[in-house]
């Protein structure tokens, strides 16, 4: 993932996963603005382990890398920055950030973007601060899906023509485009609301006011156009 030449990575990362590793090792998937890695957190499991704090799940932390000759980068330093301890106290914000943190994991695997880490940090950040589950999973689907070229067409219907304002259109899921209906449900209102999903950071979009009767139909095209 990175040159051979680099041998020490000082990174922002947060943990994807982590697995027991003999006695008192753990290997951890990590995400960084740089992309996913396997990482080797040596003695991370003893009692009095400098490592420990800075590997928690859902804690964004400072780590140093070191990328000798093995698969597996080692952990030489990790210092938690922020704990976003909210996520835990709420089953709803818990399972909402699982299922990111899966479909992170996964897409990672496929593609390789820095906008994995932006996307999932702003996930998270917004998960902490008790922010609207639906806006902040519909946001997360259509971004996921953008940083793997899957970006849904908001200029153009399924036929090439310009989408028009006083026109209703239904999401056709097979072909993942929007096309002209007068049952649609999704009209002027709605494709302003998707482009600005795919072009603001979350948090202006948790400031759009009125949004509630279109998040479940946003949520379903969202979640059909990702892949993974």
């Amino acid at each position: 993932m990175w040159s051979s030449i680099v041998r020490d990575l000082k990174t922002e990362a947060l943990v994807l996963r982590r697995t027991n590793f003999g006695e008192t090792d753990r290997v951890l998937s990590v995400l960084t603005p740089e992309g996913k890695q396997s990482v080797l957190a040596k003695g991370v499991r003893k009692e009095r382990s400098k490592l420990a704090g800075g590997v928690e799940p859902f804690c964004l932390s400072d780590m140093v890398l070191h990328f000798g000759r093995g698969e597996l980068a080692v952990l030489t330093a990790a210092k938690p920055k922020r704990f976003y301890k909210n996520i835990l106290v709420d089953i709803d914000t818990l399972e909402t950030a699982s299922e990111i943190l899966k479909r992170v994991s996964k897409a990672a695997e496929h593609t390789d973007s820095p906008e994995f880490f932006r996307i999932l940090k702003q996930c998270f950040l917004a998960l902490d601060a008790q922010g609207n589950i639906e806006i902040i999973l519909t946001w997360f689907y259509f971004n996921i899906a953008k940083a793997m070229g899957e970006q849904i067409n908001l200029l153009y219907d399924g036929d090439g023509k310009k989408l028009a304002a006083d026109e209703q259109y239904h999401w056709d899921s097979m072909e993942k485009c929007l096309k002209k209906s007068s049952a649609g449900k999704i009209g002027a209102n709605e494709i302003k609301l998707m482009r600005l999903m795919v072009s603001l950071d979350l948090p202006l979009v948790l400031k759009i006011k009125d949004t509630g009767e279109m998040m479940p139909e946003l949520l379903y095209i969202a979640k059909t156009l990702n892949q993974i």
